[in-house]
């Protein structure tokens, strides 16, 4: 931003301060305020749009923090996150402006400060901030581009996705097979501060029980039969990136044990040695069973779930946000058109309804790949609602029958009740006889208001 357009508010006790700074950019800058009563900042900060504050690391006020800079610094930050503040310091107290910079400080400057030098700090700051925000709205547009949608559930997905990927929290995904998860995880990726770092994707769901190891750990020349070389295991190859362990549910219990103490020590050991190998990864995870199933102690570790969910992301079914149907459906009809040198394909009226009403068992995957089958078999200009054509494994169904998820619920809690009443409402017998802990057992009991 050009400090000739830039509105700028300098908060100072002293009244020959705010004077030399208002005199000094009266012509550098386009509208300067001048305050100084810092008690006065929320009133000005929610009432107008600075670019930028300067702000005095020390008032006469009635605040007893030890510090008033770094309070009122903390105070513009909750209202305007993204505006930077200049803290203005006498040199006795540099110490502090450095703390200030760690509570989100853009600058400092030392009174008395030479004029040109304050004019081209305030200028630094402002280009600085000019390319930050370029930064975030490339990020955004970035989002965009992939994760298609304006939904509100879509809205809150972006969100997240801008919080916590400059982070290292663990994250878990949670949705329906074709929602994304695979690529909501890349996109975390790449707007994390591990972008130039390896990502790699582990589909736990492909792996046999023998494999498990080999595939995540590595493994020495000789370990077993088939191990003819050294190799080191993914989570090695994605040492100082990210690692992506989809289908995360379809594990065993002794598996998530040796997974567990992997996330834990931070450090690998290859099978056939006992060399303990430190890794430096971000972790992803991703499953299509709902978080109830997780919470199943009988199939999945309480503490491997507290480890890997740090924060958690659900991303609903296709069905659930309609409204994006026309969106994916544009998107990808101009994609494949392209790839099949078909540029001029569009949708009529009678199409874009038809994938509009249908219900999408198979979610984004299906409807991508049913316009992908349109798009190659298409003759003419535009698609209509004949050229659309779901999956027959999909639609082979009755179309009024009762979700599975609800029969499966309603079969679990008749078994639950049918083995309480056998047991004459002993719960530790019927917990032994249907595989519960008695936690479990009373949580399923709470769950269906049995």
């Amino acid at each position: 931003m050009n400090l000739k357009n830039a509105s700028i508010l300098v908060v100072d006790d002293d009244p020959d301060i705010l004077t030399a700074v208002r005199l000094l950019l009266k012509t550098e800058a386009s509208h300067v305020v001048t305050e100084k009563n810092p008690n006065n900042l929320h009133e000005h900060l929610n009432g107008n749009r600075f670019d930028m504050v300067l702000l005095d690391m020390n008032f006469n006020s009635t605040i007893n923090t030890g510090n008033e800079g770094l309070f009122w610094l903390k105070e513009v930050k909750k209202i305007r996150s993204t505006t930077p503040v200049i803290m203005i310091t006498a040199y006795g107290d540099i110490d502090l402006a450095v703390r200030s910079l760690k509570e989100g400080a853009a600058d400092f400057i030392v009174k008395p400060w030479q004029n040109e030098k304050l004019v081209q700090t305030i200028r630094e700051t402002l280009k600085n901030k000019e390319k930050k925000d370029s930064a975030q709205s490339a990020q955004h547009a970035l989002i965009g581009r992939e994760l298609i949608g304006a939904s509100e559930a879509m809205q809150e997905i972006y969100y997240k996705i801008e919080k916590i990927a400059p982070t290292d929290a663990n994250v878990l995904l949670l949705g329906e097979n074709g929602t994304g998860k695979d690529l909501v995880a890349r996109i975390i990726h790449q707007q994390s501060l591990r972008a130039d770092k390896p990502y790699v994707k582990v589909d736990l769901g492909a792996l046999t029980e023998s494999l498990f190891e080999s595939e995540l750990f590595g493994h020495k020349k000789g370990a077993f039969t088939d191990a003819r070389e050294e190799r080191a295991g993914r989570f090695e190859a994605a040492n100082g990136g990210t690692i992506f362990l989809d289908e995360i549910g379809n594990i065993h219990l002794h598996q998530q044990a040796k997974l567990l103490s992997v996330l834990q020590n931070r450090q690998i050991s290859r099978i056939g040695s006992n060399q303990s190998i430190p890794v430096d990864i971000r972790l992803i995870c991703a499953t299509n069973l709902p978080i109830t199933e997780l919470a199943n102690e009988s199939r999945f570790r309480k503490d491997l779930v507290y480890r890997i969910n740090t924060v958690e992301i659900i991303i609903p079914p296709l069905r659930q946000r309609s409204g994006d149907i026309p969106l994916l459906a544009n998107h990808f009809i101009k994609l494949y058109s392209e790839k099949y040198l078909k540029p001029s394909l569009e949708f009529d009226a009678s199409a874009l309804e038809k994938l509009s009403q249908y219900h999408y068992p198979g979610n984004v995957r299906e409807l991508q790949y049913s316009i992908e089958r349109a798009v190659i078999m298409s003759e003419g200009e535009q698609l209509t609602a004949g050229d659309i054509i779901f999956s027959r494994l999909e639609t082979c169904a009755p179309a009024n029958t009762e979700p599975e998820e609800l029969k499966l619920t309603a079969v679990e809690k008749n078994t639950i009740l049918r083995v309480i009443q056998k047991h004459h409402g002993n719960i530790t017998k019927a917990a032994k006889e249907l595989g519960l802990t008695r936690t479990a057992l009373y949580r399923r009991i709470s769950k269906y208001d049995i």
